[in-house]
């Protein structure tokens, strides 16, 4: 036992559990105010360490990769298999959510009471996400093509939930470094894999915390969630949105992978199930994704310049979880309310939420915003956004770390695509 060392994901897990069993403990005996000053603030600093890090690194790995692709045509070919895959992925996890909801039925498991008790209950709560989410809809069409071009890159440097702006940066530093002449552009590459380096290293010192704030948040969650006899009437809405993120996990992803990658599930489950205790932990992937890039790279395999440009575009644009969610709560609080959805209203629920889930920012309850969209194309008054909002930080963690297994599974299939998958670098997990 002497040589024994404890892997990551599990230290991870064993800090999850024990944040749970601290805060039920502290939460049966009243202790909500202890957690929650002196003990969430850990978690706070925790996914505020890995936000840092987040954009240097999208930057100066994309940068890396662009610059070992040596042709602008390959990029080309691995934007197109990339933007195809993420759209083809979330057309799927709308079209599980939509058909669990309409087979399951959830929004007829809620009585009356309990219905207007958690719309009077959570009100303004609704009514903040729809204020939000009236500013995204008086926007023109192209606003989130305007969105995409920094007017100044450092301010976009600044948010995390600009990540679009910095990707277009470093996408365009890329292609000025392919396009000059390689004595030229051999100092510039040298600098940015020096720091990427020094990036990476980082990561790991960041990552030792991981246990204790992963302990915080957990405890932390417990004693701010609502009792249970309020979750009582949205437990079938919520096992159905399980079941969907269950399904795209476990089925879809793994099928997806094997199909065209041959990469066993096992294999890939093992790789970056740290990534994903530690999505399920702090509900971004923008704050997950340093971890993301690590598991893929080092655990399954895939060829540096794959994920540095699959990764960080997924993190901003790929939410299966979030669109799925967004398909069964909709026709929950249609159900709830009694309004009949048709074909033709659920096909632009399709529609509305594949689009809606790429403008999610990649942070905590993002995705309730872009909802707010979604029933308001579909006819549902946008106040029985409140119906789920006792429910949601929980569902929130689940769809988060399906949104980082479906970007880790298409960095897989895409780096198989084009030779890119090192098996070498995986042999441990097969």
């Amino acid at each position: 036992m002497r040589g024994f060392k404890l892997k990551m994901h599990w230290k991870i897990l064993i800090g999850m559990i024990l944040g749970l069993l601290f805060g039920l403990l502290m939460k049966s005996i009243e202790q909500k105010g202890l957690i929650i000053d002196w003990i969430k603030p850990f978690g706070i600093i925790f996914i505020n360490l890995l936000k840092m890090i987040a954009v240097p690194l999208i930057l100066v790995s994309l940068i890396n990769g662009l610059a070992d692709l040596k042709d602008i045509s390959k990029l080309s070919k691995l934007g197109g298999r990339t933007i195809s895959l993420y759209l083809s992925t979330t057309v799927i996890a709308v079209t599980i959510g939509l058909i669990l909801a309409n087979v399951i039925n959830p929004g007829s498991f809620i009585n009356e009471a309990s219905r207007e008790s958690l719309l009077q209950n959570f009100a303004s709560d609704a009514a903040q996400k729809i204020e939000i989410a009236s500013q995204t809809k008086n926007n023109g069409p192209l606003q989130p093509l305007i969105d995409i071009v920094p007017s100044n890159v450092f301010h976009a440097m600044t948010d995390n939930a600009s990540m679009l702006q910095v990707i277009l940066f470093a996408i365009l530093i890329g292609i000025g470094l392919i396009s000059i002449k390689r004595k030229q552009a051999k100092p510039v590459v040298k600098f940015f894999k020096g720091l990427n380096e020094v990036i990476l290293k980082m990561i790991d010192f960041i990552m030792l915390a991981a246990p204790i704030g992963v302990f915080a948040l957990m405890a932390a969650l417990i004693v701010e969630i609502p009792d249970f006899t309020t979750l009582q009437a949205l437990l079938v809405y919520a096992l159905t949105v399980v079941l969907g993120l269950g399904l795209m996990m476990f089925i879809v992803y793994p099928t997806l992978l094997y199909s065209f990658a041959k990469v066993k599930p096992k294999r890939f489950f093992n790789a970056i199930a740290p990534a994903q205790l530690l999505a399920f932990s702090t509900s971004s992937s923008a704050a997950t994704l340093p971890v993301t890039m690590e598991c893929v790279t080092e655990n399954l395999g895939v060829d540096d310049e794959v994920a540095s440009f699959v990764l960080p575009l997924g993190a901003t644009v790929n939410m299966d979880g979030t669109s799925l969610y967004q398909a069964v709560a909709a026709v929950f609080i249609a159900q709830a309310m009694g309004i009949h959805l048709d074909l033709s209203a659920q096909l632009m629920i399709v529609l509305t939420a594949s689009l809606a889930s790429i403008g999610s920012a990649a942070v905590p309850s993002a995705g309730m915003v872009m909802l707010v969209i979604v029933l308001g194309q579909a006819g549902i008054p946008e106040a029985g956004l409140a119906l789920i909002f006792a429910i949601d930080r929980p569902l929130d963690m689940c769809r988060t770390a399906v949104n980082v297994t479906g970007d880790s599974a298409v960095s897989g299939i895409v780096a198989s695509s084009i030779g890119k998958l090192h098996t070498k670098k995986s042999n441990l997990f097969d």
